[in-house]
């Protein structure tokens, strides 16, 4: 089974609630490669490593509290999401044999950044290039920083500009925080008859997914987070008992 998150800023924590989900329901599916951008890389690669999923959750939170202590959120210059990420990811997050657990496994997203063009990585060859594969691929220009960061000598940025949820094949389980049509995400109650693609990645047309969009870059919340986790684990619970792969 070939799994991919989508990148999603801070509602990455979606993508947490559905990880725990699979690792909870449905332990004996097994995940051959998982593709993602941004944090939705983030995300795979927390699920690829067999983390202990609460932590990974406690990251994001944290980060999330960190921005909002500043009145224009992570937009201020008092706030260097990079660098926190990349605190939280080496520190509280990545074992030290990380790159050995995900090698050939993760696919992370990258855009390129003198052509544009979307490039995908899947082998590391230490902890920390694996670590500078993930922050350049949650590298958005002005929300990060001004300079992109460099990846075995090349200067990448969020892979959500080329490829926002790369698939292996037309099976690949597609996750996204945003309603539309992946195959797990959440299911908004109003009809919506519009649907636009955006860097591959199908989302409907609709107020819920506008507010959304502004939580990707202005946390809320704390239980707010904490909901958007527990849908992620609601809508791939879902998926499961749809496609009869409960345990």
């Amino acid at each position: 089974m070939n799994l991919s998150f989508a990148g999603c800023g801070f509602l990455g924590i979606y993508h947490v609630g559905v990880a725990m989900c699979f690792k909870k329901y449905a332990p004996h599916l097994s995940l051959n490669k998982i593709s993602g951008a941004s944090a939705g890389a983030i995300a795979a690669c927390c699920l690829l490593c067999d983390l202990p999923l609460e932590e990974t959750m406690n990251g994001v939170l944290y980060i999330a509290r960190a921005a909002r202590k500043h009145a224009l959120g992570p937009f201020s210059p008092y706030f260097d999401v990079q660098h926190i990420l990349a605190k939280v990811l080496r520190q509280k997050i990545l074992p030290d044999d990380a790159h050995i657990r995900v090698n050939g496994k993760l696919h992370i997203s990258l855009t390129r950044v003198y052509d544009g063009k979307n490039v995908i990585v899947s082998q590391f060859n230490s902890k920390e290039d694996l670590l500078q594969a993930l922050l350049a691929s949650s590298f958005v220009p002005l929300f990060s920083g001004l300079l992109p960061p460099r990846f075995h000598g090349i200067r990448y940025m969020d892979g959500g500009f080329s490829d926002n949820l790369p698939m292996f094949d037309e099976d690949t389980i597609t996750v996204c925080p945003f309603s539309g049509e992946s195959d797990i995400c959440p299911r908004d109650t109003s009809l919506q008859l519009f649907h636009i693609n955006v860097s591959n990645t199908s989302v409907e047309l609709s107020k819920q997914n506008m507010y959304r969009l502004m939580q990707v870059f202005f946390p809320p919340k704390t239980e707010i987070l904490s909901n958007i986790c527990r849908q992620g684990c609601d809508d791939a619970l879902k998926f499961l008992h749809r496609r009869n792969l409960l345990k």
